[in-house]
């Protein structure tokens, strides 16, 4: 899974050049990021840009979906899987991830033609998913959920010219709505729903519509390291000039992405650990250092419970595994 999405880093005063109101309502600089992941593994970044504050989502978000797909081309002949959010919904950042040899989940933005293609579903074509509260019937094996989903065959950017539209499966996820608009105090006559719908060029014998929803909701996952950068290296920009602070997070997003490795050598019990965790148990060693006869001695803790985790990692910086031949 390659997911994109940006974020924006909070700076104060007007020096920072570039810095200026986005999205979000406050002052800062635009970080765009791309990260592959898979099920069993927690995410590094391949893709970065900064870009100013005042900066939309999608621009430029079309190079770099083509610069990551070409940076993990090599490591594995399954097919990538681009996950992004609405903002991404067009043909600029979907075509580029086509012509990349990857498939797409995007999110869509709830307009006319959605909308009418969302009310053409049939009522009993809605199938119960895993969501939150849901409890699973085993007499039966079908979740009891307040949560459905549903597909129906879209094609995408038809406001465009033919060689631009794109053929895939509209996935809506619906849920009752809990707040609905009443006036006058008078509740409504049947169940009101809100909808949430993505686009996906995935094949429905790979993923059916359940796994589809599912998948897309991973998308999450990229949320988890824009909060982990902004503990740690991109807590400030540093410089007033706009390209250190470029280097800046070019040197954040390696820091992730080694700390992140280490931590996977050690094992699976922080492969998936925050950067925050994974310098507590692992870089910041409670050790004591001793010198005698010219030879530097480290004496770690005794019953130190990351002990086995910190000598694995050790081991393997002292003597790599070797590097397999072409």
């Amino acid at each position: 899974m390659v997911d994109i999405d940006d974020t924006i880093i909070e700076v104060h005063g007007y020096a920072k050049q570039g810095s200026s109101y986005g999205y979000s309502g406050v002052r800062g600089l635009n970080a765009l990021l791309a990260t592959v992941s898979t099920s069993a593994s927690a995410p590094v970044i391949v893709a970065q840009r900064l870009r100013k504050g005042s900066c939309g989502s999608p621009r430029g978000a079309a190079r770099l979906v083509a610069d990551a797909l070409k940076t993990i081309g090599s490591l594995s002949p399954a097919t990538p899987l681009v996950r992004a959010d609405s903002a991404f919904y067009g043909y600029a950042t979907v075509g580029a991830a086509l012509r990349a040899g990857a498939d797409v989940s995007v999110t869509v933005r709830m307009d006319p033609k959605v909308k009418a293609a969302i009310a053409t579903i049939d009522d009993d074509a809605w199938t119960a998913i895993e969501y939150t509260d849901a409890i699973f019937d085993e007499p039966t094996s079908t979740w009891v959920s307040r949560a459905e989903v549903a597909e129906i065959p879209f094609t995408a950017f038809t406001s465009k010219k033919k060689a631009e539209q794109v053929t895939g499966r509209l996935v809506v996820r619906r849920i009752p709505d809990l707040k609905p608009s009443a006036k006058n105090g008078q509740a409504t006559l049947f169940d009101t729903w809100r909808f949430h719908a993505f686009f996906t060029t995935t094949d429905p014998a790979v993923a059916d519509t359940v796994a589809a929803d599912k998948t897309h909701r991973g998308h999450a996952i990229i949320e988890q390291v824009h909060s982990d950068l902004k503990n740690s290296a991109l807590a400030h920009m540093p410089s007033g000039v706009f390209n250190a602070n470029a280097a800046w997070l070019v040197l954040a997003v390696m820091a992730f992405n080694l700390t992140r490795a280490a931590a996977t050598i050690t094992g699976p019990a922080l492969a998936k650990a925050t950067t925050a965790t994974i310098r507590r148990k692992l870089i910041a060693v409670p050790a004591r250092i001793a010198s005698s006869a010219r030879r530097i001695t480290m004496h770690l803790p005794v019953g130190w419970p990351w002990q086995d985790a910190w000598r694995r990692l050790f081991a393997h910086g002292q003597d790599p595994p070797p590097i397999a031949a072409n």
